[in-house]
C-alpha cells in the first residue's frame, strides 16, 4: 500500500473528524419519485392541509399574487401567521408584510398589512450594482417572523431590502434594515421601529426611530434579549452587515432552523439539508455546515423541531423540485429513520411572476419558545406555488400506518374526532369539513367551486389484499361537479375509481375508459360497497344493495392501503421537464364554477 501525502492524510483526518461529530442523517431507505406529485410516499396519517389565503387578482381588497415565506407562532390562545408580499414577483417592488391570524388553525382572518411599502430616496444607488432608485419602494425579505420574550411580548420582525431591478438580490448587505414591533393581546400592534438597521443606511427624520427610542421599558427589554440570542440572530445573516457582530456563523447559508437535543446540544438546519451541531446554544458551531448524509433537498428550506412525544421530525422537499411536502422522524433527533407524505398536491399557478416556483414550498413549523398549540400536534406553514398559503396539522404521534377494521357514522362521533384519521385537503373555496348534512345530522362534507382546485379526503387503512369497503355518499347535485373515489395501494397508486360525474352517471374506470353503472340523482343516498380481491385484480361492486357485477382494476396493486375522495381530475402538471418560469397568467384566473357538494356519511372497512 502507497504512503500517503500529507495533503492527503489531513483531508482524511478532517473527514474522520467530521464523522465524529454528531451529525443529522437519514438512515432509511424510502426515496421520492419527482415523477409523482406525491412523490411515491405513503401518507402521514391525519394530516390536515388547510388553505389560509388565496391570491385573487379580482380581490379589491388584496390583489397581490405573490404571497410567500410564511411564519408560525402561537401566542395568547391564538395561532399568528405572517407573509411577505409583492404585486407580482418576487423582488418586484413595492413588498409589504401581511398577518393572518386564527384561534383554532382550520378558520382565519382577513390579510392585514403589519408592516407596509418603504419609500426609497430617488437618487439611492448601491456599489458595483448599476442603477439608480427612481421612485422605487422596498421589497421585503425575511427568514424570522416571531419573538416571544421571557417578560411574555410577542415581537413580530421584518426587513426591508433592495432590489434596484428583478434580478438584484435584496440581501447583498446593503439593503434598509430589520423592523419591529409589538404584538398585543386585544389584537393591536405596537408602533413600528428598526430593530437593526444596515450600516449603510441613514436613518433620518422620514424613518422609524430605533426601538431604544420607545417609552415602553417592557418592549425595549423584550427587543434587547432578542439582540442577545445567538440563535435568533442566526436566523438574521443573509440580510445582515456581513460583518455584523451580532451574527454568531458568517457564512453563506441560508433559511436557518433549530432544536435542542436530550443532552442541551443545538441541531441547525439550513437550506440544501445543511447542518451543524452547537454545544452552546449558537454561539459557536462544531464545524462548517455539511449535507447531512442521506438527506435529499436542494434550494426549499428545511424545518426540524422536537414534537410533544420527544421525538423530533424534520420535514422539507426531498427533491430537486419543490414537491413533494415530506416529514421524517428520529428518535434521538439525528437519525431520520423514515419518509412520509404531507402534502403531494400542486395546484395550477394562476399568476405568473418572476421567480415563482411550483409546489409547497418554504415550510416553517413554530419555533421554540414561539408557543405551544395545547392539541399537542404538529403544526407547518408553507406557501403554495409562491401564491396561497397553507397551514398544516401533523398529529403527534406521528404515523403512517393503521391496524384494524373500520366503522365510522360520522354522526355518531364525538365533537372533534371525527376526522381523526382522515387527510385532508382544503383549499378556502373546496372546503372539507364536518358540518350538517341534508338529514340534519353530522358528515364529511367536501365543497367546490374552485375553478383551479379540488377538494380531497383521504383514508388510510390496514393493509389488506382483500378488503371489504363500504360507505355512503349523498351528491348534492348531478349536473355540475365531479366527485372521484380511488382504493389505493401503497406509494399512492390507484388500482380502482369510480365517478360521480357531471353528467348524472355514476361510473367506473375499466383501463382506458370509463363504464356507466347508474344514473344518480341529486340528494339520494347511495351506500357503496367494495370486495375487492388482489390476487384476481378484481372487485365486485353493489350499489344500495344491488349487485352491479366484477370490475377488473386499472393498475395492479401489492395490497390496499388508502380510500381517496377528490371532487376533481388528478393532476399531472407540473412535472420535471415543466419550465421553470411561469410567466402567464392563466385565462379567467379568478374564475369560480357553481359550487358543488358531497355528503360522506360513513365509511367502514372491513
Amino acid at each position: 500500500m502507497k504512503s500517503l501525502g500529507i495533503a492527503a492524510l489531513l483531508a482524511l483526518m478532517g473527514g474522520m473528524s467530521v464523522q465524529a461529530q454528531d451529525t443529522v442523517r437519514y438512515v432509511g431507505n424510502t426515496l421520492s419519485n419527482v415523477d409523482y406529485h406525491h412523490g411515491q410516499l405513503n401518507s402521514a396519517v391525519g394530516v390536515h392541509n388547510i388553505q389560509t389565503f388565496r391570491a385573487n387578482r379580482d380581490n379589491p381588497e388584496n390583489n397581490w399574487t405573490y404571497n410567500h415565506a410564511p411564519m408560525l407562532a402561537y401566542w395568547n390562545n391564538t395561532f399568528y401567521l405572517q407573509y411577505l408580499s409583492d404585486p407580482v414577483g418576487e423582488h418586484i417592488p413595492p413588498g409589504q408584510t401581511l398577518l393572518l391570524t386564527s384561534k383554532d388553525g382550520y378558520h382565519w382572518s382577513k390579510p392585514a398589512v403589519i408592516f407596509p411599502p418603504y419609500k426609497i430616496p430617488d437618487g439611492f444607488s448601491k456599489k458595483n450594482q448599476p442603477g439608480v432608485a427612481k421612485d422605487l419602494y422596498a421589497v421585503m425579505h425575511q427568514r424570522m417572523g416571531f419573538f416571544v420574550a421571557k417578560n411574555k411580548r410577542l415581537l413580530t420582525l421584518a426587513y426591508y431590502g433592495i432590489a434596484l431591478d428583478a434580478k438584484d438580490d435584496p440581501n447583498d448587505g446593503q439593503g434598509i434594515g430589520r423592523v419591529v414591533r409589538e404584538m398585543y393581546t386585544d389584537g393591536t400592534y405596537g408602533p413600528i421601529y428598526f430593530i437593526r438597521p444596515n450600516a449603510s443606511w441613514k436613518l433620518d427624520k422620514n424613518t422609524y426611530p430605533l426601538y431604544s427610542a420607545s417609552k415602553d421599558k417592557g418592549f425595549v427589554e423584550a427587543c434587547n434579549e432578542l439582540l442577545n440570542t445567538p440563535l435568533m440572530m442566526q436566523q438574521w445573516v443573509e440580510e445582515a452587515d456581513r460583518n455584523d457582530p451580532l451574527i454568531p456563523l458568517k457564512k453563506e447559508v441560508k433559511a436557518f432552523s433549530y432544536y435542542h437535543l436530550p443532552d442541551g446540544k443545538t441541531v441547525g438546519l439550513w437550506k440544501h439539508a445543511l447542518t451543524s451541531v452547537s454545544k452552546d446554544h449558537g454561539k459557536t458551531w462544531e464545524y462548517n455546515p455539511l449535507r447531512a448524509p442521506g438527506f435529499v433537498n436542494s434550494n426549499a428550506k428545511i424545518w426540524g423541531q422536537k414534537t410533544s412525544d420527544g421525538k423530533f421530525a424534520t420535514v422539507y422537499n426531498p427533491a430537486e423540485f419543490r414537491w413533494p411536502l415530506a416529514i421524517s422522524t428520529s428518535d434521538n433527533g439525528l437519525d431520520y429513520k423514515n419518509l412520509w407524505l404531507v402534502t403531494g398536491e400542486i395546484t395550477a399557478m394562476r399568476y405568473g411572476g418572476n421567480y415563482k416556483s411550483y409546489g409547497p414550498q418554504y415550510v416553517r413549523g413554530i419555533e421554540e419558545g414561539n408557543g405551544t398549540p395545547p392539541d399537542g400536534n404538529m403544526w407547518l406553514t408553507y406557501s403554495m406555488n409562491k401564491e396561497d398559503l397553507w397551514v398544516a396539522k401533523v398529529p403527534v404521534p406521528i404515523m403512517a400506518d393503521v391496524k384494524g377494521p373500520v366503522q365510522e357514522v360520522f354522526a355518531d362521533l364525538p365533537p372533534g374526532e371525527e376526522l381523526k384519521y382522515w387527510n385532508i385537503y382544503s383549499p378556502v373555496l373546496a372546503p372539507v369539513q364536518i358540518e350538517k348534512g341534508s338529514d340534519g345530522k353530522k358528515a364529511l362534507i367536501l365543497k367546490d367551486k374552485d375553478h383551479f382546485d379540488y377538494a380531497t379526503a383521504e383514508r388510510v387503512i390496514a393493509e389488506s389484499r382483500k378488503p371489504v369497503i363500504e360507505f355512503t355518499v349523498v351528491p348534492r347535485q348531478n349536473n355540475h361537479g365531479v366527485l372521484h373515489i380511488e382504493l389505493q395501494g401503497p406509494n399512492g397508486q390507484a388500482a380502482a375509481r369510480l365517478i360521480f360525474d357531471a353528467d348524472s352517471s355514476l361510473k367506473a374506470k375499466v383501463g382506458y375508459r370509463e363504464a356507466g353503472i347508474i344514473k344518480y340523482e341529486a340528494g339520494k343516498t347511495y351506500t357503496i360497497k367494495l370486495e375487492m380481491d388482489c390476487n384476481k385484480r378484481m372487485y365486485t361492486l353493489w350499489v344500495n344493495g344491488v349487485n352491479k357485477g366484477l370490475k377488473l382494476f386499472f393498475a395492479p396493486v401489492p395490497y390496499f392501503k388508502k380510500v381517496m375522495f377528490r371532487t376533481g381530475v388528478i393532476r399531472r402538471f407540473p412535472n420535471a421537464d415543466t419550465p421553470t418560469d411561469q410567466n402567464y397568467d392563466l385565462p379567467e384566473a379568478g374564475k369560480m364554477d357553481p359550487e358543488a357538494a358531497y355528503e360522506i356519511r360513513s365509511f367502514q372497512v372491513k
